[in-house]
């Protein structure tokens, strides 16, 4: 493979396949019309998944691009019965706070349409939950800190990557962000550079699943061409 030297530092040639206008019409149209159906799910299946389909999914997720390739995430895959249960009670007491005290009556109303409420069983059901954890930092040999870059930003990519995998692999996930969510870090026991960003639980739907009736904007409501 051609390498080159730029700035100190080895690069290789990349060469990327293309396709016809009408093969990128079709492929593009194709990967639309899978991907449009995927759904957020709160009723899962406690069918086992081997843990390999799981780490290639978040090795899939690890390819999107981060700030100087600092990769600054970290994810936790939780399938012990017991620290689910205790993610679920923790998580439980913060929502039904939110949904008592914290959360406005707009921001209620919005949640009507979605039937959500505090109760999470699908914490304990899910076979697996995968925390994504931030980190802001990473700690050097010398114990000196070194700066992760737009590290919000990066987590966000790699969760879509990671969402899009879900989904090509045929299960079904939800993005679930009890707030605070300071408990995962002390549950599970995770360094002073790591901060919870989302957890996801992933499985099979279940048997009886239900959705809402919802639909997503059109091209015209989310795109701008100037």
């Amino acid at each position: 493979m051609p390498t080159k030297n730029i700035n100190g530092f080895p690069f290789v040639s990349y060469t990327k396949t293309t396709y016809t206008n009408n093969e990128m019409a079709n492929r593009s149209q194709e990967f639309y019309d899978w991907m449009d159906t995927r759904r957020s799910v709160r009723e899962f299946s406690d069918k086992p998944i081997d843990k390999e389909i799981i780490e290639t999914i978040l090795l899939t997720a690890s390819t999107a691009p981060s700030g100087a390739h600092k990769q600054p995430w970290t994810f936790c895959v939780v399938e012990d019965p017991e620290i689910k249960k205790q993610i679920r009670l923790a998580a439980e007491k913060e929502e039904k706070d939110s949904y008592e005290s914290r959360m406005t009556d707009e921001w209620l109303r919005d949640l009507l349409p979605l039937g959500t409420d505090w109760h999470k069983p699908f914490l304990e059901v899910a076979p697996y939950l995968i925390v994504v954890f931030k980190r802001s930092y990473e700690f050097e040999k010398d114990n000196r800190k070194h700066q992760n870059y737009y590290v919000t930003e990066s987590c966000g990519i790699a969760c879509g990557f990671l969402l899009a995998a879900i989904h090509n692999a045929g299960l079904v996930a939800l993005t679930h962000t009890p707030s605070p969510m300071n408990f995962l870090s002390k549950i599970l026991n995770r360094p002073a550079n790591e901060k919870p960003f989302l957890l996801i639980p992933v499985g099979y739907p279940a048997d009886e699943c239900w959705v809402p009736d919802i639909a997503r904007k059109n091209i015209s409501e989310i795109c701008v061409w100037i």
